[in-house]
């Protein structure tokens, strides 16, 4: 049995992929649970894995950096820097990165297809409502700061309340 089957999600981001991933969507659920909150996220059309030595960058193309950011916007203003609107990592304690309250798991992804579900303690769902959450087209390497050197910013999606 899946850790959210028989509950309600408080909150939920509905992600759409951006002018260079415009197929990626998905949902990100958040319920409540004693002492935090389980997250949960399906995703479809992620790109699939490609080694840093093929790319231009020097960095691989997946496992997929996922963070809560601090803006509700997904708002692209700059085509080759999409969702810069949603800010940076939501960090409300001014933790070091690795240890921001919306640093999440990478996400591994199948044929595209990725599904999650994990547990925090760094927040309650009713904590995130209005806030964005973001997947990265790199890795997040947990240390660089500020930010984990994720890269470019391949889907977006603003956290709203649900309302049953």
């Amino acid at each position: 049995m899946k850790m959210c089957e028989n509950k309600k999600p408080m909150a939920i981001a509905r992600l759409s992929g951006s002018n260079m991933y415009p197929n990626i969507r998905g949902l990100v659920k958040f319920y409540d649970a004693p002492g935090g909150t389980d997250v949960e996220v399906t995703v479809w059309g992620l790109p699939n894995y490609v080694p840093a030595s093929q790319t231009p960058n020097n960095q691989p193309i997946g496992p997929h950096g996922f963070h809560i950011h601090e803006n509700g916007s997904c708002k692209i203003t700059d085509p080759d820097n999409p969702f810069e609107s949603a800010g940076g990592h939501w960090n409300p304690t001014n933790q070091p990165h690795g240890n921001h309250a919306g640093d999440f798991p990478v996400l591994f992804s199948n044929g595209g297809y990725a599904n999650m579900t994990f547990f925090t303690d760094k927040f309650k769902p009713e904590d995130v409502i209005c806030k964005s959450v973001i997947i990265h087209e790199n890795p997040d390497d947990y240390r660089t700061q500020p930010a984990g050197n994720s890269g470019t910013r391949i889907a977006c999606g603003v956290i709203c309340k649900v309302v049953y």
